[in-house]
């Protein structure tokens, strides 16, 4: 079970080295596979994770649990911190100093956790992208151990943070590219299960019709485990994205906190998001990319709640609805032609003082999904890109998470990661289709913000 985030708790736990009085080890410098990196791993991957919610960062980052920093760092020179002090300027430092000791304490125990599950998952775990973000992982896990556990003092904590957000600004930039390698370790497997790497098939010495039988027995067990690898790889892929999700909340929140204030914002959290704002952005962008491709796009059209704002990372949801927007435009015009008189897509935005949710619901007549097709368009492993432009998407090296030339559009990923994103602040994105007509999208967003990050084990 999770513990509460507000505490921001530095729960002591096991020293590096079995006393104070013994050197400490530096383990940045050892093999990633030597016993006392790995035993480290295997120790913060047995603790808890602990789950944040959007009101919770809000709240930390404006300094409203300032007076937690004295009971969790008896004898470093924080007795005196009781409730926010008046003057920013205070305020903002001992801040950035609550946040790092918590990520301090924190980040180790979410990549050990990933670490954990890379080596486990069923032959994703021998391809080679994959190795790599593990190693990446593993850079980053040692990297933040060596940053003392707590500010020595009240007079140093402010050269210990400084110090702990330049390996945390490293970290965030090294991680950029964690989604394209991703993608490419799932493009990998696909070829090997095709090529029957996991069945030990060999047809040396075989007659001609007895190779045709063992093609087609080959077939069958490719097929099967395809299958097989699809459901377990499928479920692991949602588990690392969401993790990893929170991971890049957590750094960019704590690196954005750093950053001189923008107003209505509390680091990557706008108080007050504009959902028609975001759509009509969203709507610029998507415009742009289907006109480039096709010479045209279709008209949207926005109706409800225009005025409504509440609290929400902007970033988040407009990756959501630019792709939920770029889909039912590429929809509408391959399925009435190009230069044809388009349908409009419209948008209509739901809210009232009662609702539990924002709601976001984007219709197309775009020709709607085969109902066979609708499982397939949450996998991260089904795509209907060509295997040829698969592997140029893959051979890419993009290191943005998400942007109008993201080389993930051809992947397929676009609307299991957009419901990866409704989903971790307690949100949620569903689709209807009606064949033959059209494709009604649903997004769900939280109003209050208090539901708890959704952190897999």
């Amino acid at each position: 079970q999770t513990s509460n985030y507000t505490a921001l708790s530095h729960r002591r736990s096991l020293s590096t080295s079995a006393s104070s009085n013994e050197p400490k080890i530096d383990y940045t410098t050892l093999p990633h596979s030597s016993p006392e990196v790995q035993k480290l791993i295997e120790h913060e991957a047995r603790k808890p994770q602990t789950s944040a919610s959007l009101q919770t960062l809000m709240k930390t980052g404006r300094g409203e649990f300032l007076h937690k920093l004295a009971k969790h760092n008896q004898g470093g020179g924080f007795a005196g911190v009781t409730v926010r002090p008046e003057d920013e300027s205070e305020a903002t430092p001992l801040v950035l100093v609550q946040v790092a000791s918590f990520l301090r304490r924190e980040l180790p125990i979410r990549l050990a956790h990933r670490i954990h599950d890379l080596s486990r998952v069923a032959y994703l775990q021998d391809m080679k992208s994959v190795q790599q973000v593990k190693d990446l992982y593993t850079t980053s896990f040692l990297e933040i151990l060596s940053v003392d556990k707590h500010p020595p003092t009240r007079e140093g904590s402010e050269e210990w943070e400084e110090q702990f957000a330049k390996i945390l600004e490293n970290i965030y930039e090294r991680h950029s590219s964690v989604l394209v390698q991703m993608a490419r370790g799932a493009f990998e497997l696909r070829a090997a299960i095709r090529k029957g790497a996991f069945l030990g098939a060999d047809d040396d010495g075989c007659d001609e019709g007895q190779k045709t039988t063992n093609d087609k027995e080959l077939q069958v067990g490719r097929d099967a485990v395809e299958f097989e690898l699809m459901e377990s790889t499928h479920a692991f892929l949602d588990r690392f994205y969401i993790s990893r999700i929170g991971i890049r909340v957590l750094i960019g929140q704590y690196l954005s906190l750093r950053q001189p204030p923008v107003e209505n914002y509390v680091g990557i959290i706008c108080s007050k998001t504009s959902p028609y704002e975001i759509v009509k952005r969203a709507i610029d962008d998507a415009a742009f990319m289907c006109t480039r491709k096709y010479g045209d796009a279709p008209e949207v059209i926005i109706t409800g709640r225009l005025d409504m704002t509440f609290p929400y990372v902007p970033t988040h949801l407009h990756y959501i609805m630019l792709e939920l927007l770029k889909n039912s435009m590429r929809a509408t015009v391959e399925y009435h032609g190009i230069d044809a008189d388009y349908p409009p897509i419209k948008v209509v935005i739901a809210d009232g003082s009662d609702n539990e949710d924002v709601i976001i619901k984007v219709s197309d007549e775009g020709g709607g999904i085969p109902r066979s097709n609708m499982k397939r368009i949450w996998s991260y492993l089904f795509t209907t890109a060509d295997p040829e432009i698969q592997e140029g998407m893959v051979a890419f090296n993009e290191n943005v998470d998400h942007s109008i030339d993201s080389p993930l559009a051809g992947l397929g990923y676009g609307l299991p990661i957009s419901r990866s994103y409704a989903r971790y602040f307690g949100g949620d994105l569903s689709i209807m289709s009606m064949e033959g007509y059209g494709t009604d999208c649903f997004v769900y967003l939280t109003r209050l913000g208090n539901t708890r990050e959704p952190l897999p084990i």
